[in-house]
């Protein structure tokens, strides 16, 4: 088993095809395919599906692909150790995000990369924080913010923000950042809410429990954009951080409110696992999500309470 093979099975993996990852890798493709045979024969198990349209990896394969993954990001770290501190990176990191963090932070963290670390390959996961611990423990993703973990002990990790929930509608509705409303006036209102389960969803749920209502939630969706989408076509009103809706209140597609008695907040952390080092390119990846998170912060972008300084 060689290097080259186990980056080729990465590489192919990642764009579904041997003539990409042949364009990418500046190799000839029948030596990328001859790769992938001899890893296969090696192994003894199948790590694709050919079909027409490309590859798509077998679950064996993507067993095979965790551990490639680790020895790979392992050799960058022996080159890393005896490089110059401020050279370029190379590599491949997995950062996850929730969506409502993902669609803030993306932008600025490819940037970054593209700035520092032009030669990196940065995977961003977008999803739940229960999917995203799952995979940081399985191993598919170097690190992730998270929104309150229950098995912090077994992270490390970094409080970034303490985030305000508001309450947005659409643009009639008459919401006013500057005019709070009061949690116990969402009785009866028509909300358009996550699933029971999801994170955001609990924290409502008990905040309307300990005033003695149930929220009214006619319409479940867990996609951000399907919640944006429907409250601006007056479906009915939702509860968000603002910061992801930065825009949209600009332009006037919707309009937010805060809450009070109580103003609902949830914990925002950067966490990597416990059970393996923590690759600079994820490292580098967790310094510039918590400056940005400071920066918005700071410009009222997204509202919240950063952590004290220790």
């Amino acid at each position: 088993m060689e290097f080259s093979q186990l980056r080729t099975l990465i590489h192919v993996a990642e764009l579904g095809s041997l003539s990409k990852a042949a364009d990418r890798l500046h190799i000839a493709q029948p030596a990328l395919s001859r790769q992938i045979r001899l890893l296969e024969e090696e192994l003894g198990v199948r790590l694709f599906d050919r079909h027409g349209r490309g590859m798509v990896v077998t679950d064996q394969g993507q067993d095979v692909l965790r551990h490639a993954l680790r020895v790979m990001a392992e050799l960058e770290e022996i080159r890393a150790t005896v490089a110059d501190e401020d050279a370029p990176l190379r590599g491949h990191v997995a950062i996850g995000m929730p969506p409502t963090v993902a669609d803030i932070l993306s932008e600025p963290l490819v940037s970054a990369f593209r700035d520092t670390h032009p030669e990196a390959t940065l995977r961003i996961v977008s999803a739940y924080s229960g999917y995203l611990l799952d995979w940081m423990h399985r191993g598919e993703i170097d690190a992730s913010v998270l929104y309150d973990p229950k098995s912090a002990r077994t992270l490390r990790i970094q409080p970034l923000l303490e985030e305000v929930l508001f309450l947005i509608g659409p643009p009639d509705a008459g919401l006013s950042q500057d005019v709070p409303v009061d949690f116990a006036a969402l009785e009866g209102q028509r909300l358009l809410l996550p699933s029971a389960g999801h994170g955001l969803r609990a924290i409502l749920d008990k905040w309307a429990a300990e005033r003695g209502f149930a929220l009214f939630v006619p319409v479940e969706a867990d996609s951000y954009s399907t919640l944006k989408g429907l409250v601006r076509g007056g479906h009915g009103q939702t509860i968000l951080p603002r910061a992801p809706i930065h825009h949209d209140l600009a332009t006037g597609n919707l309009c937010a409110a805060p809450l009070r008695n109580p103003e609902p907040a949830r914990r925002l952390i950067l966490s990597y696992p416990t059970d393996r080092p923590i690759p600079r390119l994820a490292r580098f990846a967790g310094q510039i999500i918590a400056q940005n998170v400071q920066r918005m912060v700071r410009q009222d972008v997204w509202p919240g309470r950063l952590p004290e300084a220790p």
